[in-house]
């Protein structure tokens, strides 16, 4: 079965300071607990802000280190989950349902692909 690799994003800036409600994270582990029930779930984290987080570029044959907050960028991946799913369509309704798990406030732009097996 393909693998996905969904990257939750949001946008720092407009996100609560005090993060994710209770109730939202009760919701989420739910889902969560369901995802690897039904086996699909392979692994999920959230992430840092951006502000402890440091850039590697590879440029004109050297490395620079950046380090954060990256204020150009609008929307920072927040998060990740990488599922097992018999095709893109059963990613994608599991993407939608971990969407849903947050409240209205809430501006959040998943991404969804499929890892490139060897």
């Amino acid at each position: 079965m393909p693998r996905y690799l969904t990257m939750i994003r949001i946008d720092e800036r407009s996100a609560p300071a005090e993060g994710p409600s209770p109730e939202l994270m009760e919701r989420m582990g739910v889902l969560l607990e369901e995802m690897t029930k039904a086996g699909v779930m392979l692994d999920n984290a959230g992430l840092t802000p951006t502000a402890d987080g440091t850039r590697a570029t590879w440029s004109g044959g050297k490395v620079s280190w950046t380090d954060g907050p990256f204020t150009e960028s609008k929307e920072v991946i927040g998060g990740y989950f990488i599922i097992q799913a018999k095709d893109k369509a059963e990613a994608l309704e599991w993407t939608k349902r971990f969407l849903q798990t947050h409240e209205d406030y809430w501006t959040i732009t998943a991404e969804v692909r499929e890892i490139l097996e060897p």
